[in-house]
């Protein structure tokens, strides 16, 4: 930006100060909050994008979500500027510098190091994905590390740009465009131009994939084509780690986006793992190998990106192969330059097809077939002979009975993953289903945000098929499940189970697994397998949202709110009485607080299990000086005179809690 064209000002609450950082939508500037004095991060979009009269109505009416996205591990959004020829995003600022930057300092990571990095950014990945938001670039560049990152705790590896490819490029992939960066994109994306929730997996697949051997799996001779094109049809190329780290990464690079695990199920995969490779030093700069091995199947079309037609005959090649690909002129192909860490907002127009009818004539047809009639004739009788076998098992199967349906041979996969709850407990389900002996292996993963959250937890176990009405025998290898009873949660739902775990660390996870007598009906067991997971959720939520329950069991999984209730009016030098009122899915609950202050007893059970008991809960001054909060942030003193004063509160994962206005008087007024 030349200077003379430079205003330091952004908004009337911001000032840039210096440029930090260049990308592909705009530049990064480190800024402060004239308000609070804050530093802050600015992201100034490219003045191009402020003709797109679109794009801006949109960055507008995406606003609310990206500030709205809360989490340790993502980058906080504050604010949005739109001002003359600047459209701006606020952020808060990370001092440690890129993901990027750390990896052409130091090189590759240690495993331990890189697993917990990859961790922390899909525990970011899976708290958007709660709330539908998708990344689409996931890269080391977006990556943001905080000034003592290596110490790796709460915080310190921050995802960046969430959505932002995504609005910028939104015409573009309605028009089959590129959006992402062709080393880090998922089979799907290059395939159709869309992605979903497990595209962004594959982008942490590819991220780990490079922590750990300093390069991208796919990156190699060739232009970004070539790369795009290894990404469907190669696998990648083995790293030098133990089977199951390699089967961890492997896992999130699956070529099929139904067999990734969920973001939140990767990040506890590698969690576990973290202790078995601790003792392992970092692996030297992995080389880029001079061939792929095929990941073999059918052969993909990247539609959208043509390769070059042949349109010349070498020597010695069949001319009858060779001229089925004639010289017609076609437009040239989208270029996508060298493979870079750049995100490409590239059009992609779709090529027509030149296809010039070559004639035939009797002559020749009479001579391919003598060239090939024997290979046709053993075809046929090869054919004849399989056919006769496949009826002789037929009817060997059938027997007294009538004809029996031999099972699939292959296990089959599904998962499922629920909206995080207000406590900030998020729920993901994935099973595994085996024809042979008609059960399915059930694994449920529970994981806490901001706060440590512990159970019992309300889950629904149906039938599945032709017994969906009758509850299976569960067996519960993992966790310890009792039947829920009526009488005491007061939940009146078939086949519901209550599951104790272990207590959830905050940002942490853990698995409980059962064993689940299942027949799956239809001639895709999939599509069935997904559908019982998703008639599990929807029974397990239903059940928990219920109005017309009014006891106090399962709050993590029911609580819907906090009412912070204060006095209405109070004299200056009291200490203020508060009480923290759970609110149920039938309203606030005001015989049985969470938590009294000053505190009179030990918290109650629904508060231990939603934020660690009174360690959670910290009350801040809403009065701008006029209260006194203890250090602990538990007792709250009024201290001067004030109108329209309220009390703030944290408890758990419930933030930004407020009391009803109230008034501080003196003495005898």
């Amino acid at each position: 930006m030349p200077p003379e064209a430079f205003d330091d000002a952004l908004g009337a609450s911001y000032v840039l100060d210096e440029r930090i950082g260049r990308g592909a939508t705009g530049e990064v500037w480190r800024g402060t909050d004239r308000r609070s004095g804050e530093t802050i991060a600015a992201k100034v979009l490219h003045r191009e994008h402020l003709q797109d009269e679109t794009l801006v109505e949109r960055f507008v009416r995406e606003r609310s979500i990206l500030v709205g996205l809360r989490h340790p591990n993502v980058v906080a959004v504050r604010d949005l500027v739109v001002e003359g020829e600047r459209l701006a995003i606020v952020m808060e600022f990370v001092g440690g510098g890129s993901l990027r930057d750390t990896l052409t300092e130091r090189g590759p990571l240690r495993p331990a190091v890189a697993f917990r990095v990859a961790a922390s950014v899909l525990d970011g990945l899976a708290a958007a994905h709660d709330r539908n938001v998708l990344h689409r670039d996931l890269k080391p560049d977006n990556v943001l590390l905080a000034s003592a990152w290596q110490y790796l705790g709460p915080g310190a590896v921050k995802l960046s740009d969430f959505g932002i490819a995504e609005i910028v490029a939104d015409e573009t992939r309605s028009s089959s465009g590129l959006i992402g960066t062709p080393e880090y994109m998922a089979p799907e994306q290059l395939v159709t131009g869309v992605g979903d929730l497990p595209a962004d997996v594959y982008g942490a697949g590819i991220l780990l994939y490079e922590l750990l051997g300093g390069r991208t799996p796919f990156a190699g001779a060739g232009t970004g084509y070539a790369v795009a094109h290894r990404h469907v049809t190669s696998e990648p190329p083995r790293l030098p780690v133990p089977e199951p780290v390699w089967a961890a990464i492997s896992g999130m690079l699956a070529k099929d986006p139904a067999r990734r695990p969920t973001a939140r199920v990767a990040a506890a995969q590698l969690r576990r793992l973290a202790p078995s490779v601790s003792d392992l030093e970092a692996l030297p700069a992995q080389g880029r190998p001079e061939d792929f091995q095929s990941a073999g199947g059918p052969a993909t079309e990247l539609r959208g990106i043509t390769p070059p037609v042949v349109t010349s005959t070498a020597a010695g090649t069949d001319p009858d192969v060779a001229s089925s690909a004639p010289a017609a002129p076609t437009e040239p192909l989208p270029e996508l330059g060298t493979s870079s860490s750049d995100t490409m907002l590239r059009s992609m127009p779709v090529l027509p097809a030149a296809v010039t009818p070559r004639p035939t004539s009797t002559a020749a047809t009479s001579s391919r077939w003598r060239l090939r009639d024997r290979r046709t004739i053993a075809l046929i009788v090869v054919g004849a002979l399989l056919v006769a076998f496949g009826v002789f098992w037929i009817v060997r199967a059938a027997g007294p009975d009538g004809p029996q349906v031999a099972p699939t041979a292959a296990p089959v996969q599904a998962q499922q993953q629920s909206t995080a709850r207000a406590s900030g407990l998020g729920i993901s389900r994935s099973a595994t289903w085996d024809p042979s002996s008609s059960t399915a292996t059930l694994t449920i993963t529970y994981a806490a945000q901001a706060a440590p959250l512990q159970g019992p937890f309300l889950e629904v176990v149906p039938g599945a098929g032709d017994a969906v009405a009758q509850c299976p025998a569960v067996q519960w290898s993992q966790g310890t499940a009792r039947p829920n009873v009526r009488s005491v949660t007061g939940i009146d739902t078939p086949c519901a189970w209550s599951v104790e775990t272990e207590t959830i660390p905050a940002q942490g996870s853990v698995t409980a697994t059962a064993t689940v007598p299942l027949t799956l009906g239809g001639a895709d067991p999939t599509s069935a397998l997904e559908d019982w997971l998703r008639s599990a959720a929807q029974a397990t939520d239903t059940a928990t949202s219920d109005a017309q329950v009014t006891s106090t069991a399962y709050p993590v999984q029911r609580l819907t709110s906090i009412v912070v209730k204060g006095p209405t009016r109070t004299v200056s030098g009291t200490t203020l009485k508060i009480s923290l009122l759970p609110v149920w899915p039938n309203g606030p609950d005001e015989l049985n607080p969470l938590y009294l202050s000053p505190a009179t007893g030990k918290p109650s059970q629904a508060l231990a299990a939603i934020a660690g008991g009174a360690e959670g809960v910290r009350f801040t001054d809403g009065c701008s000086g006029a209260l006194d909060v203890s250090k602990d942030g538990l007792v709250v003193q009024a201290q001067s005179v004030a109108q329209d004063c309220q009390i703030g509160a944290r408890v758990g994962n419930f933030d930004n809690l407020t009391s009803e206005p109230f008034e501080i008087t003196t003495r005898g007024s």
